[in-house]
């Protein structure tokens, strides 16, 4: 089975490489980021990315997802999937940069939950996923925002 969830694609105003810079400042996440408060990567092929998320239930508390980097092409697509963490499981997630001319682009997000357990994890999960994605795009959109107007 395949389940998708795909964020909503915000356009912005500024040019596609300043978006990636923002976009992998994983130490200002805390500042702007309302889904994945920090990471920690090397970003290297087949590295880990450690993701610290928000509880799915939203009770207090985070939880750290570990997934591996499978491709970083900027300032274009970073992919990176949860490997054989999750036995039954492959999630894999694109983030999506497309140059929409010099001085604008959009950002999107999805992720592909495939195997025996995708079905599961998607019914269990695709709200909490779906509004995380969101609220990064948004979120994405109104950093560079404020950033370029300084």
């Amino acid at each position: 089975m395949t389940n998708l969830i795909e964020s909503v694609t915000v356009e912005i105003d500024a040019p596609a490489a300043f978006v990636w810079s923002v976009l992998l400042d994983y130490p200002n996440y805390p500042q702007w980021n309302p889904y994945t408060l920090a990471v920690s990567t090397t970003l290297a092929v087949d590295s880990p990315i450690d993701l610290t998320l928000p509880k799915p239930d939203g009770s207090e508390g985070t939880w750290v997802s570990r997934e591996y980097i499978r491709i970083v092409e900027p300032p274009r697509l970073l992919r990176y999937d949860t490997g054989d963490t999750f036995p039954g499981l492959l999630g894999t997630r694109d983030q999506l940069i497309t140059p929409l001319g010099p001085e604008r682009c959009s950002y999107r997000t999805f992720e592909t939950f495939t195997g025996k357990y995708a079905d599961k994890v998607f019914e269990a999960q695709g709200d909490y996923v779906k509004k995380g994605f969101d609220s990064v795009a948004h979120a994405l959109l109104e950093r560079v925002t404020q950033m370029t107007r300084r």
